[in-house]
Protein backbone atom coordinates (compact mmCIF):
# COMPACT_ATOMS: atom_id res chain seq x y z
CA UNK A 1 0.00 0.00 0.00
CA UNK A 2 2.84 2.36 0.90
CA UNK A 3 4.43 1.65 -2.48
CA UNK A 4 1.20 2.57 -4.27
CA UNK A 5 0.90 5.83 -2.33
CA UNK A 6 4.52 6.64 -3.03
CA UNK A 7 4.00 5.91 -6.76
CA UNK A 8 1.02 8.26 -7.07
CA UNK A 9 2.80 10.91 -5.02
CA UNK A 10 5.73 10.84 -7.47
CA UNK A 11 3.34 11.08 -10.43
CA UNK A 12 1.61 14.06 -8.79
CA UNK A 13 4.87 15.94 -8.22
CA UNK A 14 6.02 15.14 -11.76
CA UNK A 15 2.76 16.52 -13.15
CA UNK A 16 3.09 19.69 -11.10
CA UNK A 17 6.69 20.16 -12.24
CA UNK A 18 5.75 19.57 -15.89
CA UNK A 19 2.86 22.00 -15.62
CA UNK A 20 5.13 24.67 -14.15
CA UNK A 21 7.73 24.11 -16.85
CA UNK A 22 5.06 24.28 -19.57
CA UNK A 23 3.64 27.46 -18.08
CA UNK A 24 7.10 28.99 -17.88
CA UNK A 25 7.75 28.03 -21.53
CA UNK A 26 4.51 29.72 -22.62
CA UNK A 27 5.38 32.82 -20.61
CA UNK A 28 8.85 32.91 -22.15
CA UNK A 29 7.33 32.50 -25.63
CA UNK A 30 4.86 35.33 -25.02
CA UNK A 31 7.63 37.52 -23.67
CA UNK A 32 9.79 36.77 -26.71
CA UNK A 33 6.91 37.63 -29.09
CA UNK A 34 6.17 40.79 -27.16
CA UNK A 35 9.82 41.82 -27.30
CA UNK A 36 10.01 41.09 -31.04
CA UNK A 37 6.87 43.17 -31.62
CA UNK A 38 8.28 46.00 -29.53
CA UNK A 39 11.54 45.93 -31.47
CA UNK A 40 9.62 45.96 -34.78
CA UNK A 41 7.59 48.99 -33.67
CA UNK A 42 10.76 50.76 -32.54
CA UNK A 43 12.35 49.99 -35.91
CA UNK A 44 9.34 51.41 -37.77
CA UNK A 45 9.36 54.51 -35.59
CA UNK A 46 13.09 55.01 -36.18
CA UNK A 47 12.66 54.53 -39.93
CA UNK A 48 9.77 56.99 -39.98
CA UNK A 49 11.87 59.54 -38.09
CA UNK A 50 14.64 58.98 -40.63
CA UNK A 51 12.18 59.63 -43.47
CA UNK A 52 11.98 56.11 -44.89
CA UNK A 53 8.71 54.97 -46.49
CA UNK A 54 7.74 51.80 -44.63
CA UNK A 55 4.44 50.03 -45.32
CA UNK A 56 2.92 46.78 -46.57
CA UNK A 57 0.09 48.17 -48.73
CA UNK A 58 -0.96 51.52 -50.12
CA UNK A 59 -4.09 52.89 -51.76
CA UNK A 60 -3.80 56.06 -53.84
CA UNK A 61 -6.36 58.23 -55.61
CA UNK A 62 -5.33 60.95 -58.02
CA UNK A 63 -6.59 63.78 -60.21
CA UNK A 64 -4.55 64.17 -63.38
CA UNK A 65 -4.24 66.90 -65.97
CA UNK A 66 -2.99 65.75 -69.38
CA UNK A 67 -1.75 67.71 -72.36
CA UNK A 68 -4.87 66.54 -74.23
CA UNK A 69 -7.45 66.19 -71.47
CA UNK A 70 -8.00 65.31 -67.83
CA UNK A 71 -9.17 62.48 -65.58
CA UNK A 72 -8.45 60.47 -62.48
CA UNK A 73 -7.05 57.17 -61.27
CA UNK A 74 -7.00 54.62 -58.45
CA UNK A 75 -3.87 52.63 -57.59
CA UNK A 76 -3.30 49.73 -55.21
CA UNK A 77 0.25 48.86 -54.25
CA UNK A 78 1.87 46.01 -52.32
CA UNK A 79 5.44 46.45 -51.13
CA UNK A 80 7.76 43.59 -52.09
CA UNK A 81 11.09 45.00 -50.86
CA UNK A 82 12.05 48.23 -49.05
CA UNK A 83 12.43 49.85 -52.50
CA UNK A 84 10.04 47.98 -54.80
CA UNK A 85 6.23 47.97 -54.79
CA UNK A 86 3.96 46.09 -57.20
CA UNK A 87 1.20 48.34 -58.56
CA UNK A 88 -2.30 47.72 -59.94
CA UNK A 89 -3.80 50.85 -61.49
CA UNK A 90 -7.05 52.01 -63.11
CA UNK A 91 -7.19 55.30 -65.05
CA UNK A 92 -10.28 56.99 -66.52
CA UNK A 93 -9.73 60.09 -68.66
CA UNK A 94 -11.27 62.24 -71.36
CA UNK A 95 -9.09 62.95 -74.39
CA UNK A 96 -9.75 66.06 -76.46
CA UNK A 97 -8.50 67.01 -79.91
CA UNK A 98 -6.15 70.01 -79.99
CA UNK A 99 -8.40 71.69 -82.56
CA UNK A 100 -11.48 71.65 -80.35
CA UNK A 101 -12.90 75.09 -79.74
CA UNK A 102 -16.03 75.72 -77.71
CA UNK A 103 -18.33 78.24 -79.40
CA UNK A 104 -21.23 80.20 -77.88
CA UNK A 105 -24.74 78.92 -78.56
CA UNK A 106 -26.42 79.81 -81.82
CA UNK A 107 -29.73 80.77 -80.26
CA UNK A 108 -30.68 84.26 -79.10
CA UNK A 109 -31.97 83.32 -75.63
CA UNK A 110 -31.22 79.61 -75.22
CA UNK A 111 -28.89 76.81 -76.27
CA UNK A 112 -25.69 75.33 -74.85
CA UNK A 113 -22.15 76.14 -76.02
CA UNK A 114 -20.93 73.62 -78.58
CA UNK A 115 -17.81 72.39 -80.39
CA UNK A 116 -18.12 72.71 -84.13
CA UNK A 117 -17.08 69.58 -86.02
CA UNK A 118 -16.83 67.31 -82.97
CA UNK A 119 -18.03 63.80 -83.80
CA UNK A 120 -17.39 61.86 -80.57
CA UNK A 121 -16.35 62.20 -76.99
CA UNK A 122 -13.35 59.93 -76.30
CA UNK A 123 -12.79 58.33 -72.88
CA UNK A 124 -9.66 56.15 -72.53
CA UNK A 125 -9.96 53.62 -69.69
CA UNK A 126 -6.69 51.84 -68.85
CA UNK A 127 -6.09 48.92 -66.48
CA UNK A 128 -2.48 47.98 -65.87
CA UNK A 129 0.15 46.43 -63.64
CA UNK A 130 3.54 47.92 -62.90
CA UNK A 131 6.09 48.84 -60.29
CA UNK A 132 7.16 51.70 -58.09
CA UNK A 133 10.88 51.91 -57.38
CA UNK A 134 12.08 54.30 -54.68
CA UNK A 135 15.02 56.31 -55.99
CA UNK A 136 15.55 58.40 -52.88
CA UNK A 137 14.08 58.34 -49.37
CA UNK A 138 12.94 61.47 -47.58
CA UNK A 139 15.91 61.73 -45.23
CA UNK A 140 13.59 63.23 -42.59
CA UNK A 141 9.88 63.82 -41.99
CA UNK A 142 9.93 67.09 -43.92
CA UNK A 143 11.82 65.67 -46.89
CA UNK A 144 10.59 64.42 -50.26
CA UNK A 145 10.75 60.78 -51.41
CA UNK A 146 11.34 60.32 -55.14
CA UNK A 147 10.09 57.20 -56.95
CA UNK A 148 10.03 55.94 -60.51
CA UNK A 149 6.61 54.58 -61.51
CA UNK A 150 5.87 52.55 -64.62
CA UNK A 151 2.78 50.57 -65.69
CA UNK A 152 1.48 48.85 -68.81
CA UNK A 153 -1.63 46.92 -69.75
CA UNK A 154 -5.04 47.04 -71.40
CA UNK A 155 -6.64 50.18 -72.83
CA UNK A 156 -10.32 50.47 -73.71
CA UNK A 157 -11.31 53.52 -75.73
CA UNK A 158 -14.94 54.52 -75.16
CA UNK A 159 -16.55 56.56 -77.96
CA UNK A 160 -19.74 58.47 -77.13
CA UNK A 161 -21.46 60.27 -80.02
CA UNK A 162 -21.56 64.05 -79.81
CA UNK A 163 -25.04 65.58 -80.18
CA UNK A 164 -26.10 69.00 -81.40
CA UNK A 165 -29.40 70.82 -81.23
CA UNK A 166 -30.19 72.23 -84.68
CA UNK A 167 -33.07 73.97 -86.45
CA UNK A 168 -34.35 72.26 -89.57
CA UNK A 169 -34.56 75.00 -92.25
CA UNK A 170 -37.30 73.10 -94.10
CA UNK A 171 -39.70 72.26 -91.27
CA UNK A 172 -38.59 75.03 -88.92
CA UNK A 173 -38.52 72.55 -86.00
CA UNK A 174 -35.69 72.17 -83.50
CA UNK A 175 -34.20 68.69 -83.18
CA UNK A 176 -31.22 66.98 -81.54
CA UNK A 177 -28.97 64.99 -83.88
CA UNK A 178 -25.59 63.26 -84.04
CA UNK A 179 -23.29 62.99 -87.05
CA UNK A 180 -24.73 60.55 -89.63
CA UNK A 181 -24.55 60.50 -93.43
CA UNK A 182 -28.17 61.67 -93.64
CA UNK A 183 -27.77 64.49 -91.08
CA UNK A 184 -24.25 65.67 -91.95
CA UNK A 185 -25.54 68.82 -93.68
CA UNK A 186 -27.49 69.90 -90.59
CA UNK A 187 -24.71 68.77 -88.21
CA UNK A 188 -22.15 70.94 -90.00
CA UNK A 189 -24.55 73.63 -91.25
CA UNK A 190 -25.31 77.20 -90.15
CA UNK A 191 -28.49 76.39 -88.18
CA UNK A 192 -26.84 75.01 -85.02
CA UNK A 193 -28.57 76.18 -81.85
CA UNK A 194 -26.21 74.62 -79.32
CA UNK A 195 -24.84 71.45 -77.79
CA UNK A 196 -27.14 68.50 -77.20
CA UNK A 197 -26.35 68.24 -73.48
CA UNK A 198 -24.32 65.93 -71.23
CA UNK A 199 -27.02 63.27 -70.99
CA UNK A 200 -27.00 62.35 -74.68
CA UNK A 201 -25.25 59.34 -76.21
CA UNK A 202 -24.47 57.23 -73.11
CA UNK A 203 -26.49 54.31 -74.43
CA UNK A 204 -24.59 54.34 -77.74
CA UNK A 205 -21.01 53.95 -76.49
CA UNK A 206 -18.64 51.98 -78.73
CA UNK A 207 -15.51 50.24 -77.42
CA UNK A 208 -12.12 50.35 -79.13
CA UNK A 209 -9.60 47.92 -77.53
CA UNK A 210 -5.90 48.62 -77.31
CA UNK A 211 -2.96 48.86 -74.93
CA UNK A 212 -0.83 51.42 -73.11
CA UNK A 213 2.50 52.08 -71.42
CA UNK A 214 3.20 54.78 -68.85
CA UNK A 215 6.26 56.09 -67.00
CA UNK A 216 6.51 58.83 -64.39
CA UNK A 217 8.33 60.27 -61.41
CA UNK A 218 6.45 60.54 -58.12
CA UNK A 219 7.38 63.08 -55.44
CA UNK A 220 5.95 62.18 -52.03
CA UNK A 221 6.11 65.07 -49.56
CA UNK A 222 3.70 63.66 -46.94
CA UNK A 223 4.95 64.17 -43.40
CA UNK A 224 3.65 60.84 -42.08
CA UNK A 225 4.18 57.39 -43.58
CA UNK A 226 0.53 56.39 -43.30
CA UNK A 227 -0.63 59.34 -45.43
CA UNK A 228 0.15 59.73 -49.13
CA UNK A 229 0.57 63.29 -50.40
CA UNK A 230 2.42 63.80 -53.61
CA UNK A 231 2.79 65.01 -57.17
CA UNK A 232 3.37 62.74 -60.16
CA UNK A 233 4.67 63.86 -63.54
CA UNK A 234 5.07 61.57 -66.54
CA UNK A 235 4.17 60.52 -70.06
CA UNK A 236 1.94 57.81 -71.50
CA UNK A 237 1.36 56.17 -74.87
CA UNK A 238 -1.96 54.58 -75.85
CA UNK A 239 -2.46 52.56 -79.02
CA UNK A 240 -5.73 51.15 -80.41
CA UNK A 241 -6.67 48.51 -82.96
CA UNK A 242 -8.92 50.97 -84.81
CA UNK A 243 -8.68 54.68 -85.54
CA UNK A 244 -10.43 57.00 -83.10
CA UNK A 245 -12.73 59.59 -84.74
CA UNK A 246 -12.99 62.68 -82.53
CA UNK A 247 -13.24 65.59 -84.99
CA UNK A 248 -14.72 65.62 -88.50
CA UNK A 249 -12.03 67.73 -90.15
CA UNK A 250 -9.02 66.19 -88.39
CA UNK A 251 -7.11 62.99 -89.13
CA UNK A 252 -8.24 60.02 -87.05
CA UNK A 253 -5.43 58.47 -84.98
CA UNK A 254 -4.56 55.12 -83.44
CA UNK A 255 -1.70 56.42 -81.30
CA UNK A 256 -2.05 58.98 -78.52
CA UNK A 257 1.05 60.31 -76.77
CA UNK A 258 0.60 62.72 -73.91
CA UNK A 259 2.29 64.19 -70.87
CA UNK A 260 0.51 64.54 -67.55
CA UNK A 261 0.80 65.79 -64.00
CA UNK A 262 -1.32 64.48 -61.14
CA UNK A 263 -2.10 65.25 -57.52
CA UNK A 264 -1.91 62.04 -55.46
CA UNK A 265 -3.46 61.35 -52.08
CA UNK A 266 -4.20 58.17 -50.13
CA UNK A 267 -3.14 55.96 -47.22
CA UNK A 268 -0.60 53.28 -46.33
CA UNK A 269 -0.66 50.50 -43.77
Amino acid sequence: MKKVILFFTLILFAGIAFSQDNRQTKQDSKAAKKEARRQKINTLIRQAEEGQLVYSRQSIFGIQFRTNGFGGFYEFGKMKTPRKTTLFRLDINETKDQKEEKLPNGGVFFGNPFIYGKANYFYPVTLGIGQQFILGQKGNKNGVAVSAVYTAGLALGLLRPYYLEVRNPISGNDTTIKLTPSDSALFLGPTIIGGGGFGKGWGEIKIRPGGFVKAALRFDYGRFNEVVSGIEAGVSLEFYAQKIPIMVFQKDKRLFFQGYISLDFGRRR
